[in-house]
């Protein structure tokens, strides 16, 4: 299997009143086909290494390649299509919009994209009511328990059919009975065209990845499974 993403010596520093490591000269490759588990206390990196994967950060030092592509952080506007188009992200705080059901959080994923409403809408329903959420489309998160606002944000990050799918503590927010059905959701998403990295608090979760990664303090400590 080819590398689908590979970071090279890569570096990320935070400075607030005092510069802050995140991430130490990383050396990771992700192939595609694969579920990778990201774990270690808060701190460790593991949001940071996800946001730098989602395009949504850029690396203080070394570079990141997509697809043998060196990612090109001025070329933002690439970048966010690349992400809309190709990267799902999972939030442990869901990012729902409040004031928007679940069919119009799901479909306005896809109508950023190919501005099809109806299309859109199409897609949506059938995505969320794959989820067992038929009879909660048109629902505001508010209506909705946390493990089914949690899954409309695995219906929201997967509508546009993406290569890479990034979850960050998806089930951190939920009691253990809503944490395992939203996980095996997660789980059941893979194929052998996807990439999934996840990363948890839990070890039982992270065992069922192919490759578990521990971090610590901004690096590597260990590495169970195949790279």
């Amino acid at each position: 299997m080819n590398n689908l993403i590979s970071f090279k010596k890569v570096s990320k520093f935070f400075f607030k009143k005092n510069k802050i490591k995140a991430l130490s000269n990383i050396n990771l490759n992700f192939k595609i086909g694969k579920i990778y588990s990201l774990i270690g206390p808060s701190g460790s990196g593991k949001s940071t290494l996800l946001n730098l994967i989602s395009l949504i950060d850029k690396p203080s030092s070394g570079s990141i390649s997509i697809e043998n592509k060196i990612i090109n952080y001025e070329k933002q506007d690439v970048n966010d299509t690349y992400r809309s188009s190709s990267i799902g992200i999972i939030y442990q705080n869901y990012n729902l919009l409040n004031d928007f059901t679940a069919l119009e959080n799901v479909s306005l994923a896809e109508l950023a994209l190919n501005n099809n409403p109806k299309t859109a809408t199409i897609n949506a329903k059938k995505i969320l009511s794959n989820l067992g959420l038929s009879k909660r489309v048109n629902h505001f998160p508010t209506e909705l328990s946390g493990g089914e606002n949690q899954r409309v944000a695995i219906a929201r990050a997967i509508i546009n059919r993406p290569k890479i799918i990034l979850a960050d503590e998806p089930t951190g927010n939920l009691d253990l009975k809503n944490a395992k059905s939203v996980f095996k959701t997660l789980l059941n998403l893979r194929n052998k065209n996807r990439l999934i990295i996840f990363a948890t608090h839990n070890r039982e979760f992270a065992e069922m990845s192919d490759c578990k990664i521990e971090m610590i303090d901004g690096n590597i400590r260990s590495i169970n499974g195949k790279l």
